[in-house]
């Protein structure tokens, strides 16, 4: 029988595609980093990757995925959970749709973000609210 894991730490794992297949690394305890913090980790961890340098604990203690396949002119798509975790976020490539503005037509730049969760750890609306509270936060960021 499945054992439910609480995870004390924050800890976002990145996939990132090598010409040896997928690889995550890790930015561990997010929670209590800076915006500028998690890009630069995050930066030099791709970077680590792909040049086949990364260290010990870069892939340990993954609790949640991104998965971004934008660079390679994919709109949507659903991404699967790695196991033990319980969720994965894909993203999407940022494309112009004409969406209603101020009962106008507009072209404005659109992202699919796509959330994939165990449903026997996550309700279905907690992941909306996950997802509704992701979409804020980008829509109204500067």
């Amino acid at each position: 029988m499945a054992k439910l894991i609480k995870n004390v730490a924050i800890n976002i794992g990145i996939a990132v595609a090598t010409e040896d297949g997928l690889i995550v690394p890790v930015i561990h305890n997010v929670d209590e980093l800076s915006l500028e913090e998690i890009t630069e980790r995050r930066k030099v961890l791709v970077t680590r990757t792909q040049e086949g340098k990364l260290r010990s604990g870069d892939l340990d203690s993954c609790t949640f995925t991104i998965s971004n396949l934008g660079m390679f002119n994919v709109d949507s798509f659903n991404a699967i959970i790695n196991p033990p975790q319980s969720a994965i976020l894909a993203v999407g490539k940022i494309i112009d749709k004409v969406v209603p503005m101020d009962g106008k037509p507009a072209i404005r730049p659109m992202l699919t973000i796509n959330l994939s969760f165990d449903h026997r750890v996550i309700d279905g609306a907690r992941g909306a609210h996950f997802l509704e509270t992701l979409s804020n936060l980008i829509e109204n960021s500067n």
